[in-house]
């Protein structure tokens, strides 16, 4: 994933894919959606590393980065919170 974005322009640049995927592949296989979830809650971890040197060797702080803002923002990427109710928590990774 791109570092040079921050985090409100990363879910800019793929929330049309996630809502694409859920409009799409959620109407036929909705529990199969929380494995490519998960992939990309991985990937935002990753990203987390990345961008921020201080959570570069650290893989639970920045997975605990990251549900922080899940829990301030849970809508901030779509499949973080559909109509009201989590889709995908960001939970273990």
């Amino acid at each position: 994933m791109r570092t040079e974005l921050n985090i409100a322009q990363m879910a800019g640049w793929l929330n049309p894919m996630i809502n694409g995927w859920l409009g799409y592949y959620g109407q036929f296989c909705r529990s199969e959606m929380y494995k490519v979830f998960r992939q990309l809650n991985k990937a935002l971890v990753r990203w987390a590393r990345r961008k921020f040197k201080a959570l570069r060797r650290h893989k639970t702080r920045a997975s605990k980065f990251l549900e922080g803002i899940a829990k301030k923002n849970p809508r901030l990427f779509a499949h973080w919170g559909r109509n009201g109710r989590s889709v995908c928590l960001m939970g273990a990774v």
